[in-house]
């Protein structure tokens, strides 16, 4: 298992905070899918990458008392608070389960297959993908439903309009950080053949794509992402503190600028039936 240290994006307070925020921002689409594949009361739920749990707590509340949610992280931190918070709200449902996502046989030993397995930007971070899916697969009833949220296009689409010089050294800097974490932006590109080779056939495949104005909610969703990750790319040296002043710098203006936008990474999703 990896350190807390390992998570690209870190697993302190900071970014406990980024992802609260996140979940809030892409909590509706994230319904719509768990409605589409009929999460409801009674369900088995698997989680998996759950992080702190903010959607797994969300799929706690939707299968009742009479389902079961399970989910699974390597983050220490993350699990201990996400078993708090269960334990805090009376949701005796709900199993947390410290363990490497790429590690599910062992991790899921003794438990029965779910109907519904859920992952949302976890791919992505993974050194080896394919094997994430084919772990979930082996976990999923006849029929189970796999829904996945992630990336593809990520740094393409990625962009403040108008264009700002000082963005091409953040975007390159995230590039190298996340090329040498071993994972791929661009993951869901290859979902779909994997899902099939696991024995799954997809149903569902489209797009979120977003832009944000300054005075939006889904600005905050960059700004917060800028805050908790910029200076853990300075401190790694992908990322000089001089592009980050730069880049913070027209951030600003941008964001008191009533005519500026920004592009965001589309957000693929897909549901998978298990034959």
């Amino acid at each position: 298992m990896r350190s807390e240290r390992a998570y690209l994006l870190g697993t302190d307070a900071q970014e406990l905070e980024r992802l609260g925020v996140q979940h809030r921002l892409w909590a509706e689409s994230a319904h719509r899918l768990w409605e589409a594949a009929r999460v409801g009361p009674g369900a088995r739920v698997l989680d998996v990458g759950c992080g702190p749990g903010f959607a797994s707590l969300d799929l706690a509340q939707l299968v009742g008392p009479t389902g079961a949610l399970v989910g699974v992280d390597e983050s220490a931190m993350y699990i201990d608070h996400l078993t708090r918070v269960a334990a805090e709200r009376g949701i005796d449902h709900l199993r947390c389960v410290l363990a490497d996502v790429h590690n599910l046989t062992d991790a899921l030993h003794g438990f029965p297959p779910f109907d519904v397995a859920y992952m949302r930007w976890v791919l992505c971070f993974t050194r080896n993908p394919r094997s994430v899916i084919e772990g979930v697969a082996a976990h999923l009833k006849p029929g189970g439903r796999f829904i996945i949220q992630d990336y593809f296009n990520y740094l393409g689409c990625f962009t403040i309009a108008p264009r700002r010089p000082s963005m091409k050294p953040i975007t390159d800097a995230i590039t190298r950080s996340w090329a040498a974490s071993g994972g791929d932006p661009d993951v869901m590109g290859h979902v779909p053949g994997w899902l099939r080779a696991c024995g799954l056939e997809v149903r569902h495949l489209a797009s979120t794509h977003r832009v944000a104005r300054s005075s939006d909610q889904m600005w905050t969703w960059p700004t917060i992402f800028w805050k908790s990750f910029l200076p853990r790319l300075v401190q790694a040296g992908y990322l000089s503190e001089a592009d980050r002043a730069a880049f913070d710098a027209d951030w600003n203006a941008a964001s008191n600028d009533p005519d500026a936008w920004i592009c965001l990474p589309p957000v693929f999703e897909t549901i998978a039936v298990k034959h």
